[in-house]
C-alpha cells in the first residue's frame, strides 16, 4: 500500500514538475493533426488536380479530383508515367518544361497540354509545376492542373469564326490573304514555285436572290461553295470574298494550262442545275485569273488584278474567264480617273442637255424632242454618252445625272409649250413632248415615282407631255417588278416607250403584258443601208406589231431621204435622225421650232 501511494505521489510530483511541457506538446500535436486534416480536405475537395511526380515522370500521388476531370481513380495512375497520357503533339513542349523544373530547385513553370481521358477523348489541362525535390516532406515535382477544355474550345471557335465565312464555312478573306502572303514570300525564294489567283463572281445571282428570296440565295451559295471545293486539290484553297464572290489560290502549277483546266472544271461543275425552292436553277460564273509569273511585291496586287480580269470577263459576256494583262490595269486606272472626273462634273455642272427632234411622218413636222446628255469635259471637250455612261452606270453616278437631265428637259419643254401653242404656225395640233431615257438601275428604284412627281410639279409640265424611254433589257432584268413599275408610271399619266426595240427579242412573248405607249426601232435596223436592205422585213414586222398592240412606232437613225421614204411606205408613225437634225442645244432647238421645217 505504501508503494501504491508512493507511485501516486510520484505521478503528482511529475505532473506538477513537468505539466507545462506536456500541455504545449499536446497542443502542437493537435494543431498538426488539424492542419493535416485541413490540408487533406483541401486537396481532396480541390477542383484542380494536384499530383506529385518523380523526376522521370512517374506518378506518385494524384488527388481525388482526377476522377472527376479525367475519369481515372487515383490508384489507377500511381506508378505509371505521366507522359504516356499526354498527346503526342504536346510531349516535346511538356517534357522540355518538366526537364527545366528538374534542373532548377524551387522553379515554377506553366504549360498547356492535352491529357487523355479514360474514355479516349482529350482534355486540355493548364498545369503549374514546382520543383520540391529537395523538400524533405515532398521530395518530388508538384503539379497543379486545371481543366481548361471548355475555354480552349471557345477560343478555338473564336479563332475559327475570325477566319472563316459564317455561311459557307469556307476560309474568309483574312485567312486567304494570310495564306497568299506566305505563298508570295515563298515564291520569291523559290522561283520555280508557280501559283495562280482566281477571282469568281456568280452571274445573275441578284436576280435569283431577289426572285426566290435570301434563304434560297444562301442555299445557292452553300451549293456553290461545296462544288468549288470538289474541283480543287488539297493543296489549293477556296475562300468566300463576300456576297456572291469567291477567291481561289492554286499552288504548285506547272503552267497556264493547269490553271485553265481547273477553271474549265469549275465552270462545268457550276453550270449543272441546282434544285432550289422546288425548281431547277442554272447559274454561271465569270472568272478572272492572275498568274504568279508577273513580278508581284504585295498579295493585294494579285487579288486586285484578278478582280480586274473578272470584271473584263463580265463585260465581255459573262460565263467566261479572262487572264490579267497590264493593259487591263491601265484601262482600270483610266476608268477610275473617269469616275473622279464624273464626280467633279456633277459638282461643277459640266453636263448639258441636247435635243433631237422627233418628226411625225404624216405631217412632216416636229412633235417633240428626245433629251440627250452631253458632257463638256474641261480637257477633252464634248463627250457623248457612250464615252462616259458605262462608267456612270457602274459607279452609280448615273442616278444624279439622270435626275438632273429629267428636271432640265421637263423645265425646257414647259417653257417651249408656253411660247409655242399647238396649232400655231410652229407646231401641229398637239403640245410638244419630251422623251427622257431612264437607266435600268434607276428604273428599279421605288423613289423614282416620287422624284418624277416632284419634277412635274416644280416645272409645271403636264405628265402627258413626258415620255420615258426604257430599254428591253431593263424591263427583263426587273421581271414582274417591271410590270408593276410601268403601271405605276402610267397611272401618273406618263407615256412609256421601249427604246432600242428589236435588239432584245426575249421580251416579245410578254410585250402585250406591258402597259406601254410606244416602240422605238433601234437605229441599227435603219441607219447605213439599214431599212433599204434586208432589215426591211424586221422594220415592217415591228411596225405591224405596234399597230396590233395599239402603240406608236418611232424609227431612230434616219439618215437619208430614201430611208424616210421607205418608212412612210411602211406606215411608220414617227422618226428621228441626222436627216432631220443632229442633237441641238436648247437655243438651236428653239430656232428649229421657229423655222417650222417640214419634211
Amino acid at each position: 500500500m505504501k508503494s501504491a501511494v508512493k507511485d501516486k505521489a510520484w505521478s503528482i510530483i511529475c505532473m506538477a514538475g513537468f505539466g507545462g511541457d506536456i500541455t504545449e506538446r499536446q497542443k502542437a500535436e493537435v494543431a498538426l493533426r488539424e492542419s493535416e486534416a485541413k490540408f487533406r480536405s483541401l486537396i481532396q475537395n480541390s477542383s484542380d488536380i494536384i499530383g506529385i511526380f518523380e523526376p522521370d515522370g512517374t506518378i506518385r500521388y494524384e488527388s481525388p479530383s482526377i476522377e472527376r476531370i479525367l475519369g481515372y481513380k487515383p490508384e489507377e495512375l500511381i506508378g505509371k508515367n505521366a507522359f504516356e497520357f499526354i498527346h503526342p503533339d504536346d510531349i516535346l513542349r511538356t517534357s522540355s518544361s518538366f526537364n527545366y523544373l528538374i534542373q532548377n530547385f524551387g522553379a515554377t513553370v506553366r504549360v498547356e497540354s492535352r491529357f487523355r481521358h479514360k474514355d479516349g477523348s482529350w482534355r486540355f489541362l493548364e498545369s503549374t509545376g514546382t520543383n520540391l525535390i529537395a523538400e524533405p516532406l515532398v521530395k518530388g515535382i508538384v503539379i497543379n492542373s486545371r481543366d481548361i477544355t471548355e475555354r480552349k474550345i471557345a477560343e478555338d471557335q473564336l479563332v475559327y469564326d475570325a477566319f472563316h465565312d459564317a455561311l459557307t464555312g469556307l476560309p474568309n478573306r483574312a485567312l486567304f490573304m494570310n495564306r497568299l502572303r506566305h505563298v508570295v514570300e515563298y515564291s520569291k525564294r523559290h522561283l520555280d514555285h508557280l501559283f495562280a489567283v482566281l477571282f469568281l463572281d456568280l452571274d445573275r445571282f441578284k436576280l435569283i436572290n431577289d426572285s426566290l428570296g435570301h434563304t434560297s440565295g444562301d442555299q445557292l451559295l452553300l451549293v456553290i461553295a461545296q462544288r468549288l471545293t470538289e474541283c480543287l486539290r488539297p493543296t489549293d484553297i477556296a475562300a468566300r470574298f463576300g456576297g456572291d464572290e469567291f477567291i481561289i489560290l492554286l499552288e504548285g502549277i506547272q503552267d497556264i494550262s493547269d490553271t485553265v483546266r481547273v477553271v474549265e472544271r469549275i465552270q462545268e461543275k457550276l453550270a449543272l442545275p441546282i434544285a432550289l425552292s422546288g425548281q431547277e436553277i442554272f447559274t454561271t460564273v465569270s472568272i478572272g485569273i492572275t498568274l504568279s509569273a508577273t513580278d508581284y511585291e504585295q498579295p493585294e496586287d494579285l487579288l486586285r488584278n484578278a478582280d480586274i480580269a473578272m470584271y473584263r470577263a463580265k463585260v465581255r459576256g459573262k460565263a467566261r474567264y479572262e487572264i490579267f494583262d497590264t493593259e487591263m490595269h491601265t484601262q482600270i486606272v483610266e476608268r477610275l480617273q473617269l469616275e473622279n472626273d464624273l464626280r467633279r462634273a456633277i459638282e461643277h455642272h459640266e453636263f448639258h442637255v441636247y435635243y433631237q427632234p422627233i418628226i411625225s411622218l404624216q405631217t412632216g413636222r416636229i412633235t417633240g424632242f428626245e433629251a440627250l446628255v452631253r458632257w463638256q469635259h474641261p480637257q477633252q471637250g464634248i463627250l457623248l454618252p457612250e464615252e462616259f455612261m458605262p462608267a456612270a452606270q457602274e459607279s452609280g453616278l448615273i442616278i444624279p445625272i439622270d435626275e438632273w437631265v429629267l428636271h432640265k428637259a421637263c423645265g425646257q419643254t414647259q417653257q417651249w409649250q408656253e411660247r409655242f401653242s399647238p396649232g400655231s404656225d410652229h407646231l401641229g395640233e398637239q403640245p410638244l413632248t419630251i422623251n427622257v431615257n431612264i437607266c435600268s438601275s434607276r428604273f428599279s428604284q421605288q423613289k423614282l415615282l416620287g422624284h418624277i412627281n416632284q419634277v412635274l410639279h416644280s416645272t409645271g409640265l403636264d405628265a402627258q407631255s413626258l415620255k420615258l424611254e426604257i430599254t428591253e433589257g431593263a424591263i427583263m432584268e426587273n421581271g414582274d417588278n417591271a410590270t408593276v413599275m410601268l403601271k405605276q408610271l402610267r397611272n401618273l399619266g406618263i407615256k412609256l416607250v421601249i427604246d432600242d426595240f428589236g435588239t432584245g427579242y426575249s421580251s416579245l412573248g410578254r410585250l402585250h403584258h406591258f402597259p406601254i405607249n410606244g416602240l422605238k426601232i433601234d437605229q441599227s435596223f435603219i441607219s447605213g443601208r439599214g431599212v433599204a436592205s434586208g432589215n426591211v422585213d424586221i422594220v415592217e414586222t415591228i411596225v405591224t406589231l405596234g399597230k396590233k398592240l395599239g402603240v406608236d412606232v418611232t424609227a431612230e437613225g434616219v439618215e437619208t431621204k430614201q430611208q424616210l421614204q421607205k418608212l412612210r411606205e411602211l406606215k411608220c408613225e414617227y422618226a428621228q435622225g441626222y436627216f432631220f437634225s443632229k442633237p441641238l442645244e436648247s437655243k438651236a432647238a428653239e430656232a428649229l421650232i421657229m423655222a417650222n421645217p417640214q419634211w
